[in-house]
């Protein structure tokens, strides 16, 4: 058997520790936390990468990665395909305007699909409210297709289509 000097004893311990507590990890642990952020929530569900690039364009999504509590009223791709040829197009190239319709599709605290019911209208992040037709969520004559979509921060309530603000 052989003795180690002090220093590398030291060394040799810590290189153990260090590999056992990372062996004592999990595989999550080791990769990282899920983002159950508005943000990381929408990425996650497959169908709103026009709305997260978007939210890139306009440097919005940090806010909907550690901001809050908001409710979304998230438009699907499908949503933003069936905007009439050239509307998407001009709003990516325009980011100015792309804030204004994204930020009227986000409100400020969390608000279920039971409580948006027993609202007339509700004020957007945007400043123009938008309508709300009792006895369901409908916005502006757009209906929630998914409502209650949980957050850490909020709420998400999908669209089947975009909710276009007045923008002069």
């Amino acid at each position: 058997m052989f003795e180690l000097k002090a220093p590398r004893k030291l060394l040799a311990v810590a290189v153990m520790g260090l590999a056992l507590s990372t062996a004592a990890c999990g595989d999550d642990e080791v990769v990282g936390m899920e983002d159950n952020s508005i943000a990381g929530t929408a990425i996650a569900a497959g169908k709103f990468s026009t709305l997260v690039s978007a939210l890139e364009a306009t440097g919005l999504k940090p806010t909907l990665e550690s901001g809050g509590p908001f409710t979304v009223f998230a438009p699907t791709d499908a949503a933003f395909e069936a905007l009439p040829a050239g509307t998407l197009d001009a709003l990516l190239a325009d980011v100015d305007a792309l804030t204004e319709v994204l930020l009227y599709h986000v409100v400020n605290g969390e608000y279920s699909a039971a409580a948006l019911e027993e609202l007339s209208s509700i004020e957007t992040l945007q400043g123009q409210p938008v309508v709300i037709t009792q006895g369901s969520v409908v916005l502006n004559g757009v209906t929630v297709e998914q409502g209650d979509v949980l957050a850490d921060n909020g709420i998400i309530h999908v669209l089947n289509n975009v909710v276009l603000p007045y923008l002069p």
